[in-house]
């Protein structure tokens, strides 16, 4: 069931249950069952509405901008508004529908619509946002033992990155030199873990260090693929202040060259375009793929890679991504959107 539809149902049974709480609780034996149905939902209406409105309206607007006074007076104001016409609306009831000869004064009944509105609009939005605090809490507590994980994962994988990279050192000097492409694969790749143990211990990196590593991963691809492959590659931004997580983007550009085909009669290609701007990444992947490879393909199986890509996008842009997963025929698309710093 999608999240939207599970929302809904949790907020009717939510408000279902409350108003039968009122019903059996404020039941008033004087009163027939089916008035004090009709007025606690009649309470149930406004309450409702007023809770909507406070949450998804004023909230935002004043509350987390911190203009605590107007959050505090337009709530008022609303809940001021809404007794009243709960106020007019059990004049009329009184009259038309109970056919109560007697009314109290307005005053009364204004005050006591006020009061019976204010306490549980109060206590239902207080109730909201201290499970929500607790919520946020948990996500951020999550968020930090990750981190932490990672780190820590990140220290037991250096494994003294100094005598690696003299071990590299020494078999590229062993490498003949007429052998010039195994010579260019080796500095691909030293360069690339180097961006790897030293570049990305930080949450977030420049943008552009990002694009750069990409590049040389593409460069390095290309080197020890078969050379009937074609690789187009779009790149652009309109800006270098651009934050981002590292080696998120390069999982996508993983699996396009693990799973792109490798015809020999038609055409073997992968197109990748990324685009920044006004705070906004676009990153998209097309390869082409042979039919027998969608039984193995990262899609079906959910590969590791995109498994951990979901798992960091929800700890580390929440709310503020978008992953699209797609397999046409003989292409595979993979399009990732984020909000950047």
């Amino acid at each position: 069931m999608p999240a939207s539809k599970n929302k809904l149902l949790y907020h009717c049974l939510f408000w279902l249950c409350v108003y039968l709480l009122w019903v059996f609780v404020f039941r008033n034996y004087s009163f027939s069952l089916t008035k004090t149905i009709t007025v606690e939902f009649c309470y149930l209406l406004f309450i409702t509405a007023d809770y909507y409105v406070i949450i998804y309206y004023l909230l935002p607007r004043f509350f987390k901008s911190r203009r605590y006074f107007w959050f505090g007076l337009s709530s008022l104001g609303v809940i001021a508004f809404s007794a009243l016409l709960r106020a007019l609306v059990a004049v009329q009831m009184n009259l038309h529908v109970f056919g109560t000869r007697t009314l109290p004064p307005f005053g009364s009944l204004y005050l006591s619509s006020l009061l019976n509105i204010f306490i549980w609009v109060e206590l239902i939005v207080m109730g909201k946002m201290l499970a929500d605090r607790i919520y946020n809490q948990q996500q951020l507590a999550t968020l930090e033992r990750e981190r932490v994980k990672q780190e820590l994962d990140f220290l037991k994988a250096q494994i003294n990155p100094h005598a690696l990279f003299n071990s590299l050192n020494t078999i590229y000097g062993h490498i003949d030199k007429q052998n010039q492409t195994a010579r260019n694969i080796l500095l691909k790749f030293s360069g690339l873990l180097r961006y790897q143990l030293y570049d990305c211990s930080e949450d977030k990196i420049s943008l552009d260090k990002e694009l750069e590593y990409i590049r040389n991963y593409i460069a390095f691809q290309q080197i020890r693929k078969e050379k009937n492959l074609e690789v187009e590659v779009g790149m652009a931004s309109d800006s270098d202040s651009y934050l981002v997580a590292p080696l998120l983007l390069v999982i996508l550009l993983e699996n396009a060259f693990k799973f792109v085909s490798s015809f020999s009669d038609k055409e073997n290609k992968i197109s990748i375009c990324l685009k920044a701007e006004k705070g906004r990444l676009d990153f998209c992947v097309h390869n082409t793929t042979e039919t027998l490879a969608e039984l193995a393909s990262p899609f079906n199986m959910g590969g590791i890679g995109l498994i951990n890509l979901r798992r960091r996008l929800e700890l580390l842009y929440p709310g503020k991504h978008s992953l699209a997963l797609k397999h046409c025929c003989n292409l595979y698309e993979a399009s990732l959107e984020l909000e950047l710093q």
